[in-house]
């Protein structure tokens, strides 16, 4: 099929966390997948008619992405990093889009006592007398790190599957793996080393940079995703607060809460007039804070003289020039 002329597609996870991160978050933004038969592998958003939905493994996505049978992939970033190739084919579009978290760390056997640190392995390879035998999924990663960060010799062991296993039967002396919650590096006897992550990663979504380039209906998608989910996920980090505080004007609350950094707001307070029914001077304060924050804004309401305070959650926030749209335009201008 002419890739030119085929339909634009995004690629999903086929299964895991991953791909139920993936229909949640295209739920949340108001771009449901419609997928009336679980066993076919093509789908479609109804908001996005020029948009074929498929779904394949998180590795063969950043794959299709590269070589451009697919425009758009939503994958783990981890797996975007080792498999995205040296052409320069993939554009990373969003790199945090809150869920599938894990690290991308170098683990050892806990009865290694003295190796704690990157740094111990240099003398346990000299008294091996060899290249240390490294297992993972991720050898390219994982060469990049040990040539960049030490100068420990090193045979990289590509594995598949469970590799908690290797230093204990003895194929591998230790191993660099993903690291979610960390129980099963306990119940296997494992430690990861305190200066060993490489880094922390989660899901991410990407596209074709030719495509981006070249296809004006595959740029417009690609907008129309990113000011959606940007939106969300700035809305998901902030609450609404709404207070009373009785002043004699705007002017008054405003300057008590001059030196109150929480309650400045993004850009300042919301301040509006309560018509009171027992003649009382009240006005209502809007802000938006960060949740996170949310502790500190109470007591810096309360201080200001702020009562009947509500919470309430954000779902969007749209800038005016939304950063990732930016960031896109910026990459794709930068190559004419």
């Amino acid at each position: 099929m002419d890739k030119q002329n085929r339909k634009i597609r995004i690629a999903l996870p086929s299964k895991g966390r991953l791909a139920e991160g993936s229909h949640q978050l295209l739920a949340d933004v108001g771009l449901p997948v419609f997928n009336p038969n679980p066993r076919q592998y093509i789908a479609w958003i109804q908001l996005l008619p020029g948009l074929e939905v498929i779904f394949q493994r998180p590795g063969d996505i950043v794959i299709s992405v590269r070589d451009g049978s697919v425009d758009f992939g939503i994958t783990g970033r981890d797996i975007y990093l080792e498999k995205k190739g040296e052409n320069g084919q993939i554009l990373e579009l969003h790199n945090q889009l809150g869920f599938g978290k894990c690290s991308l760390n170098v683990i050892v056997p806990d009865e290694l006592n003295e190796i704690n640190q990157v740094a111990d392995l240099q003398a346990y390879q000299q008294a091996l007398g060899r290249p240390l035998k490294v297992a993972t999924k991720f050898p390219n990663l994982a060469r990049q790190f040990f040539t960049q960060e030490t100068n420990i010799p090193i045979e990289v062991i590509q594995a598949e599957g469970a590799l908690e296993i290797a230093p204990t039967i003895g194929y591998a002396d230790l191993i660099v793996d993903l690291i979610s919650t960390g129980t099963t590096l306990r119940d296997n006897h494992l430690k990861r080393l305190t200066d060993g992550k490489l880094f922390d990663a989660q899901a991410c979504l990407i596209a074709n940079r030719e495509r981006l380039k070249t296809n004006p209906e595959t740029l417009k998608i690609a907008t129309q995703m990113l000011e959606m989910i940007g939106a969300h996920l700035r809305g998901r980090q902030n609450l609404a607060i709404f207070a009373n505080v009785r002043a004699n004007s705007p002017e008054e609350i405003s300057e008590r809460i001059r030196d109150k950094p929480v309650i400045r707001g993004l850009q300042g307070p919301t301040i509006s007039r309560i018509l009171s029914q027992n003649g009382e001077n009240f006005y209502a304060l809007h802000i938006i804070v960060r949740k996170e924050e949310l502790h500190k804004t109470i007591g810096e309401l309360r201080k200001i003289g702020g009562s009947g305070v509500v919470v309430a959650p954000v779902n969007y926030i749209f800038e005016e020039e939304p950063q990732e749209i930016t960031d896109m335009m910026k990459a794709l201008e930068s190559e004419k």
